[in-house]
């Protein structure tokens, strides 16, 4: 045996050791156990078994892996997040490049529209649409969790109700007043519809939950809690104003885009009023405001 064996052995055993485990357990094992394959690692027939097509229309499924591919996506934004959110200590180098990744990610989404854009019959995506009712994007629980994770709950409710909710507000009646609740109300009535009704019986104890731990960890707030020469890195800064733009305006941009294609003056399978709800000049949805200037703000998505 030579000495980087010992080496690796020592460090072995120390390892399990620490955690009062038997390291020639663990080194038996090893005899026995089997090569790892990338079919074990990355399990693509399980993964290619959760296409299930509700018509027989061959472009429904492009539209099942488009979205299924979305998910793991914002899965992927969530597990950079969270290394933020969950960090005591923040430098402005690991922030940078967490939200470089972040940003990454959404550039993928956003360019990936043409996947949508041009990718679908449109004569097949009216057809098997009206399948699909009442479900919609809209119900994607992990890109709502995104937006808890990266701003201030103050900076996602209505423009309408801001002046009338703080830091003091109820968890359930800020939930309530968050920007994409209009999409889903009756605006005579305010009765909910069943878009929204059957998400909110899904996930809003899971929504309530995430709104109370991302409210001191979101990445707004971990930004504003670092040392004031940090917060001038301009390399962060930079990094701060792609995400935010990226995520509210261009790749929310793409998605208008491309809903126009195909639904022109057609409602939403959700039935939410669409051409109000996605455009960022109407959410006016900013995760990081103190980071533009008044005239940024004022314009904000208002040219596109």
């Amino acid at each position: 045996m030579n000495s980087e064996q010992e080496e690796i052995l020592s460090r072995i055993s120390e390892k399990y050791t620490a955690i009062d485990q038997n390291p020639d357990v663990h080194l038996e094992g090893l005899v026995w156990a089997k090569p790892i394959t990338y079919w074990d690692y990355i399990m693509p027939e399980a993964l290619l078994s959760l296409q299930k097509q509700r018509t027989t229309l061959p472009d429904e499924m492009v539209f099942i892996m488009y979205h299924q591919i979305n998910e793991l996506l914002f899965k992927m934004v969530l597990w950079e997040i969270d290394q933020v959110s969950k960090s005591e200590v923040v430098e402005a180098t690991f922030f940078t490049e967490k939200l470089r990744r972040i940003s990454r990610y959404f550039d993928m989404l956003s360019t990936s529209f043409d996947i949508m854009g041009d990718g679908m019959e449109p004569d097949q995506y009216f057809k098997f649409r009206n399948t699909l009712t009442p479900a919609s994007g809209f119900q994607s629980a992990q890109y709502r969790v995104i937006e808890f994770a990266s701003t201030e709950l103050i900076n996602l409710i209505d423009y309408r109700f801001r002046a009338t909710i703080d830091r003091s507000t109820p968890f359930e009646h800020a939930y309530d007043h968050l920007y994409w609740q209009a999409a889903g109300k009756d605006h005579t009535s305010g009765k909910k519809s069943t878009l929204i009704r059957l998400f909110e019986e899904k996930y809003k104890d899971m929504f309530l939950e995430k709104m109370r731990g991302y409210n001191t960890t979101n990445l707004w707030t971990k930004f504003k809690l670092l040392p004031e020469t940090v917060q001038q890195d301009t390399c962060l800064i930079a990094a701060m104003r792609h995400y935010d733009y990226t995520v509210n305006v261009t790749w929310v941009m793409a998605h208008y885009h491309a809903a126009v294609k195909y639904l022109g003056n057609a409602d939403a399978t959700g039935g939410s009023d669409w051409r109000k709800y996605m455009h960022p000049k109407y959410q006016r949805r900013i995760f990081f405001p103190e980071l533009w200037s008044r005239e940024e703000l004022a314009n904000w998505g208002g040219n596109l």
